[in-house]
């Protein structure tokens, strides 16, 4: 992890116009190059062969929301992190080194070190984020007051767009309490499942933004080659085009959606019950219908077996 002193010791750590007595907006962008499914993915080009990286792409997009105040790059401490920095660097982002895993304690850490107030998450796997609906997702955060606001509570936008919004305050005690594995992977799982504690606000697509059927996210080669098409249609005439001129491509040009329709969209479960209906839907999309019928058959079972066992750990 970056140590606080060092972050101190860097002069332009934090804007000039802003000071540590401010209510800072921070955007932290989650960065890594060890994908799973897609390895440096955030290193590859786009447009294809400009030089230009995905992860580059992202920033420079969100450098153009007009409700932000500072940008971090959060990253590893891997030697293979090390570009990212570079990157961040070259880019004029901040930067931060915390925990591979553990990604909710380097969200922490990082809005700890720069005294982020309102946290703003954004991925380095979406390369087509719209800076304009950063700036209306912090606008509804501070207007409906409350603890975390996204685009995607129910989804309406297309996929790679994806906003969230939060409370330093709210992070603060989902990285205290927070203990299942996915809680700490994903950051926010804790905050969206204790609606109890936390109040929760949500942002839909106007008019011409919807788009729930579209991926325009990075997390295979198929993906890659849509975001690639998608930016030689579009990149030229705009390089920042939004959320309008891409629902807009698809509906012109609907065979873009068939070239990832079968790439499974990973998202984090709150509860065994989701886990099982997640999993159903993942079979039956690639057609294992003897393992749905299965675990269909066994679901009470099953559940039944695992409070069990969790009534025994007590």
């Amino acid at each position: 992890m970056v140590e606080v002193a060092e972050i101190m010791s860097r002069r332009n750590f934090l804007p000039e116009n802003i000071t540590m007595n401010n209510h800072i907006t921070g955007v932290i962008i989650q960065a890594r190059t060890g994908s799973t499914r897609l390895p440096s993915k955030i290193l590859m080009d786009l447009p294809y062969g400009s030089g230009v990286t995905v992860l580059e792409q992202v920033i420079r997009r969100v450098q153009k929301s007009k409700q932000t105040d500072i940008i971090v790059i959060a990253t590893t401490k891997r030697n293979e992190d090390d570009i990212i920095i570079d990157i961040a660097k070259r880019c004029g982002a901040e930067w931060f080194r915390g925990s591979s895993s553990d990604v909710l304690s380097r969200y922490y850490h990082a809005a700890t070190a720069f005294h982020v107030d309102t946290v703003v998450r954004v991925t380095s796997d979406c390369p087509c984020i719209d800076p304009v609906i950063i700036d209306r997702c912090i606008t509804s955060f501070v207007e409906q007051d409350v603890d975390y606001l996204s685009n995607t509570l129910s989804r309406s936008f297309p996929h790679g767009l994806d906003v969230e919004v939060f409370s330093f305050k709210a992070l603060s005690s989902a990285f205290k309490k927070a203990v299942r594995p996915q809680e700490r992977e994903h950051v926010t799982p804790f905050i969206i499942s204790n609606n109890k504690r936390f109040s929760h606000g949500a942002v839909s697509a106007e008019a011409g933004e919807h788009g729930p059927e579209i991926r325009i996210t990075l997390d295979t080669l198929d993906d890659y080659m849509l975001l690639c098409l998608v930016f030689d249609y579009l990149y030229q005439c705009n390089p920042f085009f939004g959320v309008k001129e891409i629902v807009s491509l698809f509906r012109r040009k609907p065979f873009l959606n068939l070239i990832n329709r079968k790439i499974l969209q990973k998202r984090p479960c709150n509860s065994l019950e989701e886990e099982f209906s997640e999993a159903l839907r993942l079979l039956e999309l690639q057609e294992l219908n003897k393992m749905v019928s299965l675990i269909r058959e066994n679901r009470t079972y099953l559940l039944h077996q695992k409070q069990k066992n969790s009534s025994n750990e007590l």
